[in-house]
């Protein structure tokens, strides 16, 4: 098991648009991911779980991922977050 923090970026976070493109990313990933804020962790591959979090702009995560490709999990997950922007 790997984890990474990692601050989001985008002025609006983490909201419906750009946390359905997160899911599809992490998707692509046969390891287990989760996302962690204010001590609470959920799993990085389902929607409403990542909406709870209320992830705005400038917040600071935790990407973690446990499994075969967790390496490539989280250095992709990252890459995603740094190429967001506010119009997605």
């Amino acid at each position: 098991m790997i984890s990474k923090q990692v601050t989001v970026s985008n002025t609006v976070g983490l909201h419906a648009r750009p946390a359905t493109f997160f899911i599809k990313k992490a998707n692509e990933y046969k390891s287990s991911i989760w996302i962690e804020s204010d001590s609470r962790r959920v799993n990085a591959k389902s929607l409403l779980g990542i909406l709870s979090l209320g992830i705005v702009g400038g917040t600071e995560i935790t990407i973690i991922a446990d499994g075969a490709d967790e390496n490539d999990a989280v250095e992709g997950l990252e890459s995603l977050l740094k190429t967001l922007n506010d119009g997605n």
